[in-house]
């Protein structure tokens, strides 16, 4: 058969192997697809991967040997999972492989925001503690967590991962999630509804998938519902955030600090609203992108599509998937 990757350099930009994929079938391997190739590349394949590469609804229509799509990332939505159903064809995600790296990962970012640490090495390396008349100095309020509220909005295995590492550091836990899993609460870590969230959380982060129910879900109106001085931080999904309106926060110091890995438009636009705040860390997508994590993403990957020619798909994602909270 023949297998096609649209976008493989994020994924493996060269210390990974591809051979695993490679002795199931004809591999064709392509580190980035320009919008106007994608169809032509996926002429004649009849399992196509891709990360972030858009496949369309007429991308599915014109390539009538495909069979298959292994979306290299536990979000599908660059995939028109409607139109590949109603094609019979089988999308299949990797839903676990970078729970701890992207936990981490927001952990590392609420640190940042509480510390500075990267801007007070910055400091001392431009000679400020040399000249400073004290022994020692701090540019930026630090703030310790324990004893804090954390709201996590959204509570699958990231969430869930990020919880637990937050309560070792003596957080307590609120949860928003469309399903209540009641098993998983603890002292420390408990659901609630989401205005409550926004109104007792001195940090919001966000562990949700992007859909009609979520994008947007922090703008100006959810905003005014948070306590004054909270900290924003997002590594889902861009648009779960208006950014216009954080900016709007942030500059009025409603929200005291706010850090993405993940923006609207990616690679971020130079006139991204979020450049220009203040208090704002950015990061380029990479909470995911651990040597360790892509690794697992690889295994799964190929796991999945062996799994299906086996006939006994696995890690298959469906319209009602896309569309659940």
């Amino acid at each position: 058969m023949k297998i096609v990757i649209l976008d493989g350099y994020t994924e493996n930009p060269g210390d990974l192997s591809w051979e695993d994929l490679a002795a199931l079938g004809e591999l064709e391997v392509y580190d980035r697809t320009p919008a106007g190739e994608i169809e032509e590349r996926m002429s004649g394949a009849e399992a196509v991967f891709t990360n972030k590469t858009p496949i369309s609804r007429h991308a599915i229509e014109n390539c009538p040997s495909l069979k298959y799509i292994g979306v290299l990332a536990t979000g599908f939505d660059v995939v028109d999972i409607r139109a590949a159903a109603e094609a019979g064809i089988t999308v299949t995600n990797v839903p676990s492989y970078g729970t701890d790296a992207v936990a981490q990962y927001t952990i590392a970012l609420l640190l940042e925001l509480c510390h500075h640490v990267g801007a007070h090495s910055d400091s001392v390396k431009a000679g400020e503690w040399t000249k400073s008349a004290d022994w020692c100095f701090w540019n930026y309020p630090l703030t310790e967590l324990s004893g804090k509220t954390m709201g996590i909005i959204g509570f699958g295995r990231i969430g869930q991962k990020t919880a637990r590492i937050a309560e070792a550091l003596g957080m307590e836990i609120k949860v928003f999630d469309a399903v209540c899993r009641k098993e998983l609460e603890t002292e420390h870590c408990r659901y609630a509804d989401l205005e409550e969230l926004l109104a007792v959380s001195d940090v919001i982060c966000l562990h949700c998938p992007l859909n009609s129910g979520t994008k947007g879900i922090i703008n100006r109106d959810t905003i005014a519902k948070m306590k004054d001085g909270v900290l924003i931080i997002n590594d889902s999904r861009g648009p779960l955030i208006v950014e216009k309106d954080l900016k709007e926060a942030l500059e009025s110091g409603k929200v005291a600090g706010a850090a993405v890995d993940v923006v609207s438009e990616e690679p971020v636009r130079e006139d991204n609203p979020l450049m220009t705040a203040p208090n704002m860390i950015i990061t380029p997508h990479i909470a995911w992108a651990s040597r360790e994590s892509r690794k697992r993403l690889m295994d799964i990957a190929v796991d999945n599509l062996k799994s299906f020619l086996q006939g006994r798909p696995q890690n298959v994602v469906s319209v009602l998937r896309q569309e659940t909270v």
